[in-house]
């Protein structure tokens, strides 16, 4: 009969002791002594990068608001892609195309005919934001009914209309 060959036993450290925070947030909890600060309010639309007059902001607002009503619609099957054709690029065309087939397939309903919807969604909300003189980025705030969702979108002027080139569903 063989011996079972010996093997070192190693000695396990003890534990360390348990904190009483153990397993929460390392906060400060004495009561604050100064008064909140009060940040002044930005200046009407957003923190720009350019600066850009009253009227053209609200034009702009107003065009991205409509655009952004018109894409909402096509994804859910009002309207056909084709209406945004001249102001999406060929990225962003293909994205609502997409997604208004998904939700047409997904509803059994054909994408682009007008259906009978309970709720329909609508832009309430819209804020834009100048990287340039010729580039606008937008956050637009859509309901359907109870439920919000967020879209935000970049805007190029080119030949001397604006285009969607970015487009993502929040």
């Amino acid at each position: 009969m063989t011996e079972p060959p010996t093997t070192d036993v190693l000695r396990i450290t003890p534990a360390a002791p348990l904190a009483s925070v153990q397993g929460t947030l390392a906060l400060a909890v004495q009561p604050r002594q100064e008064p909140p600060t009060v940040r002044p309010r930005r200046p009407e639309g957003g923190a720009d990068v350019v600066s850009i007059d009253r009227r053209a902001r609200r034009e702009v607002e107003a065009w991205s608001c409509r655009f952004a009503q018109a894409a909402v619609e096509i994804v859910g099957g009002d309207r056909p892609v084709t209406q945004l054709l001249r102001w999406s690029s060929p990225a962003v065309y293909a994205d609502l195309d997409r997604r208004a087939q998904l939700v047409a397939r997904a509803g059994g309903h054909q994408a682009g005919q007008a259906r009978v919807q309970p709720v329909r969604p609508r832009v309430v909300g819209v804020r834009t934001c100048f990287v340039d003189s010729g580039v606008v980025e937008a956050g637009l705030h859509v309901r359907y009914g109870r439920r919000s969702r967020a879209v935000a979108a970049r805007f190029e002027r080119r030949n001397g209309r604006w285009v969607c080139t970015a487009l993502e569903f929040a």
